[in-house]
C-alpha cells in the first residue's frame, strides 16, 4: 500500500478513529432502544340524550331597580374637588324622589358624605367631593352610592378615581 493510501484508510489521529466508532455504536444502540410508535386510543363516541336537549335553563331575574355611580374626573389632582354622579332606574326609566347617600373609601379611612340629595325626575343625584389631599397620589379610590327606595336600600355600582 502506498503512503497516500495508508493515510486515507488509517488516519493519523487514532483517538479520532476510536471516538467515531464509539459514537456510531452509541447512536445505533440508542435508536434500537427507542420507544415504539403506536396509535393513540380511539375516543369513545359521545351521545346526548334527547331529554337533556328539552330542558330549559331558567332565566336570571332582572332586579326591579338598577343604579350606577361615576366620577366627573377619573384622574383628579390630590387637592381637587370632583363631582360624584349617580342614577337610579326602574325598567330603564329614572326614579325621582329617592334619598341617596355616599361613602368614599380613602386609603385607610372611610368618609360618609354629609350631603343626602334626592333624585330628580331623571333619577340623577350629584355629590361634591373635595379631596383635600386625603388620598395619596396614584392610589385608586372608590365611592359607594346607595338609594333608599320605599324603605329598601339599592346599592349602586361604585364610582372610582385615582388622584394624580
Amino acid at each position: 500500500m502506498s503512503h497516500t493510501a495508508k493515510r486515507f484508510f488509517f488516519p493519523i489521529n487514532k483517538k479520532l478513529n476510536i471516538f467515531a466508532a464509539f459514537s456510531t455504536a452509541l447512536l445505533l444502540l440508542l435508536t434500537a432502544c427507542g420507544p415504539t410508535v403506536s396509535r393513540p386510543p380511539t375516543q369513545p363516541k359521545i351521545t346526548i340524550d334527547s331529554a337533556f336537549q328539552n330542558q330549559e335553563t331558567p332565566s336570571p331575574s332582572v332586579p326591579t331597580y338598577r343604579c350606577g355611580a361615576w366620577a366627573s374626573n377619573n384622574a383628579p389632582g390630590t387637592y381637587s374637588t370632583i363631582v360624584i354622579y349617580a342614577k337610579l332606574t326602574q325598567n330603564i326609566t329614572g326614579v325621582s324622589g329617592s334619598l341617596a347617600t355616599a361613602t368614599t373609601h380613602f386609603n385607610g379611612t372611610d368618609l360618609t358624605l354629609k350631603q343626602q340629595p334626592i333624585s330628580d325626575s331623571g333619577g340623577y343625584v350629584t355629590f361634591s367631593l373635595p379631596l383635600l389631599g386625603r388620598q395619596p397620589y396614584g392610589i385608586p379610590t372608590t365611592v359607594d352610592v346607595s338609594f333608599n327606595v320605599d324603605g329598601e336600600t339599592v346599592q349602586c355600582t361604585p364610582a372610582f378615581f385615582t388622584p394624580w
